[in-house]
């Protein structure tokens, strides 16, 4: 049918045979319908293919932009079947269901429906890209805030009851129709929604479902650290990651491949994103979900953790007309949002601001964000060449992994651009001799790179049950504390309560390390010095190593002593 459509596009001059044939290999490696492919590649426009397809077919055609569909309508067909056929129910008269969907020849989804509803089916053509939003909408909406009130173990208890678990009749090949089935059911449904909403309530970063041979457990990243939250039945293994990918539009049929997708919902009255990650693993898929709460992302540069001295040593460096400010630290290390940070503090209407990233985290008014995708040849050496060409005052580079991409945002901050990138460095010194070891020559780095900051990120004590802590003075010069300094502030930890899910701790602040690049310092880089030779040299013109800078937050009383430990290395 989708070849017939294409001949008949041709007749009318909507397309032509050379285009036809582009959309049809596109067809092919994607399997989406041939109308979509044309869309897609810019062929023609949806409105005049759904246009189109309603002429051919002799059937009406529905903007479903203009109309709100009734959720009493919306509900007489799954969510989970108008998510697999893209199809949307908007209209009842008498017993006739009046139904939008974009491929109206296939007659198999209207048997589906007829049989599914129990009343006659009145097909309508919509755009592909209107159904898909209204789908999309539904789904956001499947995580109601109502269920913020159940509680996640009353609930895990009485499925419990209702589940036999017989770990030797847990079936790993299941039939696909009964997985959709289970996927949908009230339970699934109702225990995937409360694992998302107590995620949120906890001020969870991640979500991990993990599947193992004879149990299944959920575990939640609060500040930093993974703790186990809950054990579901094995047996409703498959269900639940299959409920997250029908959430996450991903296809539940594929279970042998990584797939990553998207959870957009409201709750509290904001909107959530998670970002979905699928793993195969030996005893099914681990799916991983990461929070991104963009109400909680702090772009004021005063409040992510900075010294005095190291705010204004990194503010100066990034209002300079050009040059390279790197970013260096483990993942997970607070890297993405010192960098968003700075690009809202230089987001101004005389600025023209890029960035390539993998993936975007976060949508920035006013700055022009581009996603990698390696796998059609778009990589960070290719986006930045693309934004050379664009007239960029400043760009950013999700991170530099080679030596091309190094060599291309060496040479932009050179010339004229200011430069933002991250890399996977211990401390700001080696990152200079990680730039060299990736094969850019000294004399290029000491040139354009004005400033490196380490950072990591450490948990700060909970207000409500903060107490004294005693530790002995062994310890704190273990720490790196000379004996004039004991005895003249106050040690803290957290004893644990309800505010901090009785863990003692309750948010993260940065550690930073802030090397800017001084005419002694570029010296060095030249003459080919070692790390410990720059790190000296950068201490003697007062740098705050990591370390310091954890000792500088224990004496606020911010942070303890096992965190400074756990996140710095002694200097």
């Amino acid at each position: 049918m989708a070849k017939k459509i294409g001949e008949l596009l041709i007749q009318e001059g909507l397309v032509n045979a050379e285009q036809l044939n582009r959309a049809l290999d596109e067809q092919r490696h994607s399997g989406e319908r041939i109308g979509a492919a044309l869309v897609k590649q810019g062929i023609i426009d949806e409105n005049t293919l759904s246009e189109f397809i309603a002429r051919q077919y002799n059937c009406p055609q529905v903007s479903l932009s203009r109309i709100s569909v009734e959720k009493a309508i919306a509900g007489l067909i799954p969510l989970d079947i108008m998510h697999k056929y893209q199809t949307v129910p908007f209209g009842l008269m008498g017993n006739t269901l009046h139904v939008a969907m974009a491929d109206p020849g296939n007659l198999f989804i209207i048997d589906d429906l007829r049989f599914l509803t129990r009343k006659n089916i009145q097909i309508h053509v919509a755009a592909d890209s209107t159904l898909k939003l209204v789908i999309g909408n539904f789904l956001a909406e499947q995580t109601p805030e109502d269920d913020d009130n159940d509680s996640l173990d009353d609930l895990l208890g009485a499925i419990k009851d209702e589940v036999e678990v017989d770990l030797s009749q847990v079936a790993e090949e299941v039939d696909l129709s009964r997985l959709e089935d289970a996927a949908g059911q009230a339970p699934v449904v109702k225990l995937v929604n409360l694992i998302l909403m107590d995620a949120i309530r906890k001020h969870a970063s991640d979500i991990h479902v993990e599947p193992y041979e004879r149990l299944m457990r959920i575990r939640f990243r609060i500040d930093g650290v993974l703790y186990e939250v809950m054990r579901p039945p094995i047996q409703l293994k498959n269900a639940i990651i299959s409920r997250l990918k029908i959430l996450s539009r991903l296809d539940i049929a594929e279970r042998r491949l990584p797939q990553d997708g998207r959870i957009k919902l409201k709750a509290k009255g904001k909107e959530m994103d998670f970002r979905v990650s699928i793993l195969p693993t030996l005893f099914g898929e681990k799916v991983v979900l990461r929070l991104l709460d963009k109400s909680n992302l702090q772009l004021d540069m005063t409040k992510l953790g900075f010294e005095e001295l190291q705010y204004k040593n990194f503010r100066d460096a990034i209002y300079l007309p050009y040059g390279m400010v790197l970013v260096t630290g483990p993942t997970g290390s607070g890297k993405t949002t010192t960098l968003y940070s700075a690009l809202s503090d230089l987001n101004r209407v005389g600025q023209n601001i890029s960035t390539a990233e993998d993936p975007i985290e976060f949508n920035l008014v006013g700055i022009n964000q581009v996603q990698m995708h390696e796998s059609i040849g778009l990589t960070f050496a290719a986006a930045l060449r693309a934004f050379l060409r664009q007239d960029p005052d400043i760009l950013m580079v999700g991170e530099i992994r080679d030596f091309e991409t190094a060599e291309i945002a060496v040479k932009a901050a050179l010339t004229g651009h200011m430069v933002l990138s991250t890399l996977h460095t211990n401390d700001a010194p080696s990152t200079i001799n990680r730039l060299l070891n990736m094969g850019v020559e000294a004399f290029l780095v000491a040139s354009a790179v004005n400033l490196v900051v380490a950072q990591r990120l450490v948990r700060k004590v909970c207000s409500v049950c903060k107490t004294v802590e005693e530790v002995t003075a062994e310890t704190l010069l273990d720490l790196g504390l000379t004996d004039e300094e004991l005895g003249t502030f106050t040690c803290y930890h957290g004893t644990g309560c309800s505010a901090c899910n009785d863990t003692g701790y309750r948010g993260r602040i940065a550690l930073y390390e802030v090397m800017p690049l001084y005419d002694q310092i570029r010296e060095l880089v030249l003459m080919g010095a070692s790390a410990a030779e720059i790190k000296k040299e950068s201490i003697r013109l007062g740098m705050t190593t990591l370390r310091q800078a954890g000792i500088n937050k224990l004496k606020d009383g911010v942070t303890t002593v096992e965190e400074v430990i756990r996140s710095s290395a002694k200097d």
